[in-house]
């Protein structure tokens, strides 16, 4: 019964990470994740997750008191080498949460955009003069200039598209999948 109290309380945990961590890298305008049931936690404990700014790193020590106390008192019975594996893999995890939340926090800078943007509007001018003096046939010349900007303003497009990818754009991750 012990075991099965301690499962059910650390899917619960689990439940609370993954919808701070999804709140925590959203761009979403309605950032309400589902939990699975909170009821048996200390109402001070929830407020106290809700009023803080760390809220991934408060679970992760919810988690990783659980696990302890479960081994302490001998309903998780896993040698000490594997137990630190599960508390290394639980860090490791907070620390690629952190490595994503980067790419929300540290836009490509806005000069760096506007020169790629400008000398990508050269391009399109010089692929065509190019094109034009170097290809006999207007037509071919004309499908090539094409082409080739279409190719370059595709590949600008999408990596504005990757830059921002936790909202709820359309080429945007599915968080609430």
């Amino acid at each position: 019964d012990e075991v099965s109290q301690f499962q059910h309380k650390l899917v619960r945990l689990m439940s609370l990470l993954y919808g701070c961590a999804m709140t925590q890298i959203s761009e979403m305008r309605n950032n309400d994740f589902e939990f699975l049931d909170l009821e048996d936690f200390d109402p001070k404990s929830l407020e106290f997750l809700e009023n803080s700014q760390y809220k991934c790193e408060i679970v992760v020590q919810w988690v990783q008191r659980l696990i302890l106390e479960a081994h302490t008192a001998n309903v998780l019975n896993v040698p000490p080498p594997i137990l630190s594996r599960v508390f290394n893999q639980v860090g490791n995890g907070v620390v690629i949460l952190n490595n994503v939340e980067k790419l929300n926090d540290f836009p490509v800078p806005f000069p760096i955009s506007q020169t790629v943007t400008v000398m990508l509007i050269f391009q399109w001018f010089l692929t065509a003069f190019i094109a034009a003096a170097s290809i006999d046939k207007m037509v071919w010349a004309s499908f090539i200039s094409f082409v080739v900007t279409l190719a370059f303003w595709s590949v600008h497009y999408i990596g504005l598209e990757l830059e921002q990818p936790f909202g709820d754009d359309t080429n945007d991750i599915p968080m609430r999948e």
